[in-house]
């Protein structure tokens, strides 16, 4: 009986899928189980594999790598996945790892002898976050969550709205929005409301 660690590849990039499966099978001490295109066929071929290992693309059509992490570890909470992609917004990664992801490469950055040493690293039990991964994570968890209103006068800061354009289209009072908008100034570190939309932005916060 093989003693490797098993992996599983999933992208819908059949070219980095094949590429990285290839990869892996010239690893010592590595052995895939094979890949799928897409989050669905991942289930299947996870319930029907159980890798020690699974390396996901965080977006593709359909289910995202996100929701079909969520997916395996509510059945399997042993599973160990690695998300990698080429966003590195905050939010994203902030959403992979609450998710309970085990890592998260960057494909930018991710050579594969990143991939690579993160898989090792964990499946010895350990997570594999690179430096700049590592530091939008710290700022995210530094980070207060923001309310659901406070996001939505976020979202109108973000169109350029007024204080009494916020309040009109919210059906609450200026003095409000106000107290909102000094909220996510606090929560966001940002010494004013402009800084606070940038701020928001770099961070994936708020979209275009």
């Amino acid at each position: 009986m093989s003693t490797n660690t098993t992996v599983m590849v999933v992208d819908d990039n059949a070219l980095l899928r094949f590429g990285l499966i290839g990869a892996i099978d010239l690893e010592t001490g590595l052995e895939s189980v094979g890949g799928a295109p897409n989050a669905e066929e991942a289930l299947t071929l996870y319930a029907e594999q159980k890798p020690n290992i699974i390396i996901m693309d965080y977006r593709m059509p359909g289910m995202s790598g996100v929701e079909c992490t969520e997916q395996i570890l509510a059945e399997s909470p042993q599973a160990k996945i690695i998300l990698y992609s080429v966003y590195e917004s905050e939010e994203e990664i902030w959403k992979a790892v609450q998710a309970g992801v085990k890592g998260y490469l960057t494909k930018t950055a991710g050579a594969v002898e990143d991939v690579m040493e993160a898989i090792h690293e964990v499946a010895n039990g350990g997570t594999f976050f690179p430096a700049s991964i590592q530091e939008k994570l710290e700022a995210r968890k530094q980070q207060e969550e923001l309310t659901p209103r406070e996001l939505e006068v976020l979202q109108l800061l973000g169109e350029g709205q007024s204080n009494k354009e916020i309040a009109d289209v919210m059906d609450i009072s200026l003095s409000t929005v106000k107290i909102h908008v000094t909220n996510i100034r606090d929560k966001l570190g940002a010494a004013d409301r402009t800084q606070a939309v940038v701020i928001a932005f770099k961070r994936g916060i708020l979209s275009l």
